[in-house]
């Protein structure tokens, strides 16, 4: 049983696979004062709410965008689950050639490019819809080209209700008309449609260098939402760093 976590600024996403079956997945929130101990309680009993034992794990393998939570998910894994994990970063085996800063490249961009092109035919454009919107390519020859990034949906949000007196928060869900007659329908028209139309631009302009028979894949917490308003993708997986962590760690495990 390997055990998979993608570690976010926001949520952790964290995996089950028997083989190549994903058997289940969790996502809870990211804390980097929480420790290892702390964490280990908590995927325990998810573990054990599933009906699976901690003692089943064989092997571990995360990816983390946040520097601190790194030696913590270490040390989870060899201290509580009795496994040495593999962290993706700067020197794994991908099987991808990378046109692109080694130290630069996030590992959730690795995985999530990875689980693309190992589960879609080439040419590809992921579009990571998480804290950041993020657009990475894959050419026709599966070599990482690189990408795009820019605000997350939440994050603007949060950012144009933090910084705008007469603003607020609000809950974020496709609007029925783009002309607002209230704050609140204004805010949802200009978030929602106006991440559409970025992500549809977006996508047309990496096609334009990719290919234009690119296939578009959708992943993260809020590309269920935006694939109600756009019909630029093609498939939606929210899995798909999941996956790819898995083909990482089965590219490097014998290594």
């Amino acid at each position: 049983m390997l055990l998979a976590a993608d570690v976010g600024n926001t949520q952790v996403k964290l995996g089950v696979f028997e083989g190549e079956e994903l058997t289940a997945r969790w996502r809870f929130a990211t804390d980097s004062a929480r420790l290892a101990d702390e964490y280990a309680v908590l995927i325990t009993n998810l573990l054990a709410m599933s009906g699976l034992d901690k003692a089943g794990v064989s092997g571990g393998v995360f990816a983390s965008v946040v520097p601190a939570l790194a030696p913590v998910f270490d040390e989870l894994f060899s201290r509580h689950f009795g496994v040495q994990a593999l962290r993706v970063g700067v020197g794994v085996r991908t099987g991808m050639r990378i046109h692109y800063e080694p130290r630069e490249l996030g590992p959730d961009r690795i995985a999530v490019a990875l689980g693309a092109l190992r589960l879609h035919k080439p040419p590809l454009i992921v579009v990571h819809l998480g804290t950041g919107t993020v657009f990475e390519a894959v050419s026709r020859e599966g070599d990482y080209l690189g990408g795009a990034i820019a605000p997350g949906i939440g994050v603007a949000t949060d950012a144009l209700a933090g910084r705008a007196a007469m603003l607020q928060s609000i809950e974020l869900r496709p609007p029925k008309r783009a002309v607002g007659s209230n704050t609140v329908a204004a805010m949802q028209s200009g978030i929602m449609f106006g991440y559409a139309e970025m992500i549809e631009g977006m996508v047309r302009r990496f096609k334009q260098e990719v290919g234009e028979d690119a296939w578009v894949v959708a992943t993260g917490g809020w590309a269920p939402l935006m694939n109600e308003l756009t019909r630029c993708f093609d498939r939606v997986d929210e899995n798909l760093s999941l996956h790819g962590l898995r083909i990482l760690y089965e590219l490097n495990e014998g290594s």
